[in-house]
């Protein structure tokens, strides 16, 4: 029981790093501070990429853990990093072909007053990312 303890420590530690390397790369991708949107100027639309990010990552490394539990603490923590950062470059890369394929820049619309439904498309669009990634996972 003690050692299914320390695995589910260092599981958490893991995915919550994850989560903050997410969230980073969101905001070098953003105008100004992303922390700063949400919680100072109240940005809905960077609070829906956000926790969209943070769902789809989250799915992203239960899936890791759930499919590698099996295996070593040190191989399944290894493959769970590696398809978190997948996941990561995978969001961020999301962002990018949106930015293509639409009028304007994703990253505008995460600074914009009001709601802007390009928000949700991009918190769609990390999600869907990110069951593609848990897709291949299983």
């Amino acid at each position: 029981m003690l050692a299914s303890l320390g695995h589910a420590t260092a599981y958490s530690l893991v995915g919550m790093a994850l989560l903050v390397v997410g969230f980073v790369v969101l905001d070098l991708l953003t105008p100004g501070k992303l922390a700063e949107q949400i919680w100072v100027h109240r940005s809905a639309n960077a609070a829906v990429v956000v926790s969209c990010g943070f769902i789809g990552l989250g799915l992203v490394v239960f899936a890791a853990i759930w499919t590698n539990g099996e295996a070593s603490l040190g191989s399944a923590l290894g493959w769970t990093v590696a398809f978190g950062l997948l996941g990561v470059l995978l969001q961020a890369l999301a962002g990018a072909v949106l930015e293509l394929l639409t009028p304007g820049r994703m990253r505008d619309v995460l600074v914009a007053r009001e709601l802007h439904p390009g928000s949700v498309v991009l918190g769609a669009a990390q999600l869907a990312v990110s069951f593609v990634v848990v897709a291949s996972i299983w």
